[in-house]
């Protein structure tokens, strides 16, 4: 039965299907294979996959992340990381990845961040000379800080699964980050100096002063939301909740950029948004119940306990896995099917849930820009109006960066460890 199952996964995700509802046909079909049990077994199990105060916060930093969206933040910050970095040849290109960095530490949501920033910066580099290519590229590949800087929406959910302490995970996302986005620069700045890449003039002080001053409100908001959360004074999904107010008093009281109009359409995105990942965590929870029935957590113990015995080499094995999976499939359903699975051999080679969670969460983040799943990928290409198949091939060098920080973290994970044990020594 479990072979049937898994043809029948492939051969629907190979007609295109969408995953959401592939993991849901599954789950359906092999829950009742099952003797004796229930129709409504899949129904409630997707229910009570959403019955979680933690889930919450996912709606709400989508709502945050198209709050400034629809407020013009994006623009403030770019303005202001143009301001930065600007001068530096090929600055168009570092302002993109610093803003993709600003962006994080608001949202959470890395497709936000390529929408928004996006359909600004891409026809700019365009319009300056940069190829295609790079103008694609950078803005795709650099999303996926998104979701490493916090606030994350996937540390969130593998957060919900583990128990793992959220501001441990959020602080240990910083440190990778800024290493995944330094790299970047490093690897523009080369690209720019080889192709005579533009670099816009210094700024004088007082515009700079001005710029930074419209943008510290919104650059405020991961210190509020991570601040809130080190200290106990609110949850995660409390965060997210302050974070969408804060966000949405700042846009219409002091940019004045949202008007009450504009909240239906804004909502209406949110819940289209939120939809779509909620509903593939609760088909995903459904077919978590019916790989509980096979043991298959079980089975994996088993297999490393038997066949791997170093802990370096577990690590390459998920790595290598969570990296196949991104590649057609969300990160969110892809940790409720997978970490349970994984997680009691992780704390058997004595690897921390957290430090799990960053692997875990860097690699999926791949999966953001690669084919055939790769969303970060398909909407920066459309908005450049190039095809699939070049998109990729310009983003590979990005992800050459990321794995080798993601190489870095998995093997010194103190890299990683520093600012939360210098902040919270505790929280280890």
């Amino acid at each position: 039965m479990g072979f049937l199952l898994l043809g029948l996964f492939i051969v629907l995700m190979l007609v295109g299907v969408p995953i959401a509802f592939v993991i849901g046909i599954v789950a359906l079909l092999g829950i009742f294979g099952i003797p004796y049990t229930p129709e409504a077994t899949v129904p409630m199990k997707m229910v009570n996959g959403l019955d979680s105060f933690v889930l919450l916060a996912v709606p709400l930093f989508i709502l945050a992340a198209n709050l400034m969206n629809s407020g013009k933040i994006s623009e403030k910050l770019i303005n202001l990381a143009l301001a930065i970095v600007g001068p530096i040849r090929g600055g168009l290109a570092h302002a993109n990845v610093l803003v993709s960095m600003m962006f994080a530490g608001v949202s959470g949501a890395a497709q936000a961040d390529t929408a928004g920033v996006g359909k600004i910066l891409i026809p700019s580099m365009l319009k300056q000379g940069y190829d295609k290519e790079t103008a694609v590229g950078v803005t795709a590949a650099s999303s996926t800080v998104g979701v490493v800087i916090p606030p994350s929406i996937p540390m969130i959910i593998f957060a919900g699964l583990t128990n793992a302490s959220i501001g441990a995970l959020f602080l240990g996302g910083i440190v990778p980050g800024i290493l995944i986005g330094l790299g970047m620069m490093i690897f523009i700045y080369i690209v720019a100096v080889k192709r005579n890449y533009p670099r816009t003039a210094r700024i004088e002080m007082k515009k700079f002063m001005k710029l930074l001053v419209e943008a510290i409100p919104a650059l405020l908001t991961p210190i509020i939301i991570i601040g809130g959360i080190i200290t106990g004074f609110f949850t995660a999904t409390e965060a997210a909740a302050v974070a969408s107010l804060y966000t949405l008093v700042v846009c219409m009281f002091y940019y004045k950029s949202l008007k009450v109009s504009d909240l239906p359409k804004i909502l209406m995105d949110t819940l289209s948004l939120s939809s779509l990942s909620l509903f593939a965590l609760a088909a995903a929870s459904a077919l978590g119940e019916l790989m509980s029935y096979y043991q298959l957590g079980t089975l994996a113990q088993e297999f490393f306990t038997n066949n791997v015995g170093a802990e370096w080499l577990f690590i390459i094995i998920i790595i290598a896995f969570f990296l196949f999976v991104g590649t057609f499939m969300d990160a969110i359903p892809a940790m409720i099917l997978f970490v349970p699975v994984i997680l009691p051999t992780a704390l058997q080679f004595g690897i921390d849930p957290v430090h799990l969670g960053l692997i875990v969460v860097m690699t999926l983040a791949v999966g953001l820009i690669t084919p055939p799943y790769g969303l970060c990928l398909l909407l920066a290409a459309k908005i450049g109006d190039m095809s699939i198949e070049r998109s990729f091939v310009a983003v590979i060098p990005y992800i050459a960066i990321v794995l080798i920080v993601l190489l870095f973290i998995a093997f010194f994970p103190d890299i990683a460890f520093f600012i939360p044990k210098l902040i919270n020594p505790g929280l280890f």
